[in-house]
């Protein structure tokens, strides 16, 4: 099979990534991208700024395989959007790539040739198959899934499935963090309600209370379904990604100054539109939020794993991860220490040659870093040219999370928070009122 290329599923960032190590190191190497274009999911959030400077963005080996084609390499102190990341980086690196890298060819679906997933009989003497939407049929060495979880945002039912009358209310609702340099029009003056706790949540919140500045009809309904805002901020000052730790201090003073409604303990059971137009939100214990225009999701994405139906896969039950690096990474337990470095072995299948890295590694978890991706395609690609000996060599430090709760999904007792540690003290917890109308 040595002749045969490693197939990488997505041009984002962990996908360019693996390729570049896999040119580094001598492989034949096959991108194939849905999009059209290298970091086409990246480009989707364009105006949200990430928490990573430049220097925590760039792959050693592209950087390697960039400087030869004469890449100026952005100034390593500066916070890049998402435009910027896939514009001034993926953009080049693919190009560097060439005719490696192929878009428009979306996977769907990935087998042992001649064998369904049931078939011990010399499953491991037969390479891959890739099968693509046209049709096409594409043999491979190693399969390294990099497809990430941006076309699989979770609904907006508490429950992890579709509230009643979500899908028929879709026109009002939205999974992404608004742009409101386009989108300004969807919702100023309008009553919004953000669901999430997270990050891309603390974002929307923030750039939809400097809309209501200027706008003041426009109202913000902030769901969360934990029963108290809590540790919801993050580390502040504290936090070693500073503009991560910068944006929770932006959130509170935005809800502190009166721009933002918080209603806890809501998990959304279903959506009604009324004559009106507008929408009224019903939770699972029957408390109402009416009136809303327009609904923004922001609770998580997961894994689309439907077209790996036929690969074997050790995945952990609750978060859809590899088996091995689910505990490291799981939200109900997880602190703000560091994550534990990992690599090849953590991510390893039952299926040989069969690796989900980036961001669909972590399944459902949140909190994903450039800098993990990129750890992980190295050591990934050095197992599958037979250098075992860097393979197991995972030597990584990343910044501490900047939440010092853990149990990021539901709430525990007041005894088993931690509120302190690595992060420094526990933020102050807004007193904010049950709006409900």
């Amino acid at each position: 099979m040595s002749e045969l290329p490693v197939v990488v599923v997505g041009a984002g960032p962990a996908g360019l990534s693996a390729a570049a190590h896999l040119v580094e190191r001598g492989e034949q190497v096959l991108v194939l991208e849905a999009g059209d274009r290298a970091g086409a999911a990246v480009s989707q959030w364009n105006h949200v700024r990430l928490f990573s400077r430049w220097s925590e963005l760039v792959d050693p080996a592209a950087e390697r395989l960039l400087a030869a084609t004469g890449w100026p390499r952005p100034d390593g102190d500066l916070y890049p959007t998402g435009a910027e990341w896939a514009d001034l980086y993926l953009t080049p690196l693919a190009g560097a790539l060439g005719d490696r890298v192929r878009f428009g060819a979306r996977v769907v679906g990935v087998a042992r040739r001649g064998r369904d997933r049931v078939v011990d009989a010399g499953r491991e003497d037969e390479p891959l198959t890739v099968h693509l939407q046209n049709g096409e049929r594409i043999t491979a060495r190693a399969v390294i899934d990099a497809s990430g979880t941006w076309g699989s945002p979770n609904p907006l039912g508490g429950d992890g499935l579709p509230a009643a009358g979500e899908k028929a209310a879709s026109a009002q609702i939205s999974y992404r963090v608004p742009d409101l340099a386009t989108e300004r029009a969807r919702y100023a003056g309008k009553r919004i309600a953000v669901a999430g706790s997270g990050h891309s949540a603390l974002t929307a919140l923030v750039a939809l209370a400097d809309l209501a500045e200027q706008e003041p009809d426009t109202k913000i309904m902030w769901l969360l379904r934990r029963g108290a805002v809590g540790n919801v901020f993050g580390g502040g000052e504290a936090d070693q990604l500073p503009a991560r730790g910068a944006l929770g201090l932006r959130a509170k003073k935005a809800a502190e100054a009166g721009h933002i409604e918080t209603v806890t303990g809501f998990r959304t059971a279903a959506v009604d539109r009324g004559d009106d137009g507008t929408l009224t939100l019903e939770s699972f214990d029957g408390h109402r939020v009416e009136g809303i225009d327009e609904v923004v999701v922001l609770t998580g994405f997961r894994p689309d794993l439907s077209w790996l139906s036929e690969i074997r896969l050790d995945l952990d039950p609750v978060l859809q991860a590899p088996a091995k690096l689910a505990p490291l990474i799981d939200p109900n337990v997880h602190s703000c220490g560091t994550v534990y470095p990992h690599g090849e072995n953590e991510l390893r299948h039952p299926e040989p040659g069969v690796y989900l890295v980036g961001m669909k590694s972590y399944g459902r978890a949140p909190t994903f870093l450039a800098l993990t991706g990129y750890e992980q395609v190295r050591s990934v690609v050095a197992a599958i040219a037979g250098d075992h000996e860097s393979a197991g060599r995972v030597e990584l430090v990343l910044p501490e999370t900047g939440v010092c709760g853990g149990a990021g999904v539901f709430d525990v007792p007041e005894e088993q928070k931690n509120t302190g540690g690595c992060c420094g003290g526990a933020p102050e917890t807004v007193d904010v009122s049950r709006a409900v109308r």
